[in-house]
């Protein structure tokens, strides 16, 4: 499961002292799992809810804040607002893409002295009647 961080099973119990793992029992009402008891493998301590269990943390420390890579920027803030995909003039087909000032073909990564920015997008306004043919 990507995403999901492990169980965490291992505790330093409060009870015994010891390092231990946590035991999960289900509660049945019949045949209706109704929760789950929380203990210590060892000496049997029920712990109320799972906030109250001291787990240890087991990441390696190998690592600290002075060790990690510093952000990546690929692009100047004065050079990202002047590139093509961000100009009022790009035009966009799908088999190329087009300046529609300059009459060629560009990339969306590039840069033009001429740069014209793009007016921001317009907000559409609901019209009084639906419009059966519009998804």
């Amino acid at each position: 499961m990507k995403g999901k961080e492990p169980v965490q099973v291992e505790l330093r119990c409060p009870a015994c002292g010891q390092d231990a793992w946590l035991s999960r029992k289900p509660i049945y009402d019949g045949f209706t799992k109704t929760g789950e008891t929380l203990a210590c493998a060892l000496c049997g301590h029920v712990f109320a809810s799972e906030a109250e269990i001291p787990f240890k943390d087991n990441r390696p420390k190998v690592f600290s804040e002075a060790d990690r890579p510093r952000p990546v920027k690929v692009f100047r803030e004065d050079e990202k607002g002047k590139m093509c995909r961000y100009c009022a003039e790009y035009v966009v087909n799908p088999f190329l893409q087009r300046c529609a000032l300059h009459k060629c073909e560009v990339e969306a990564t590039d840069t033009c002295p001429h740069f014209r920015p793009k007016p921001p997008p317009k907000e559409e306004s609901e019209p009084e009647s639906p419009n059966p043919f519009r998804l």
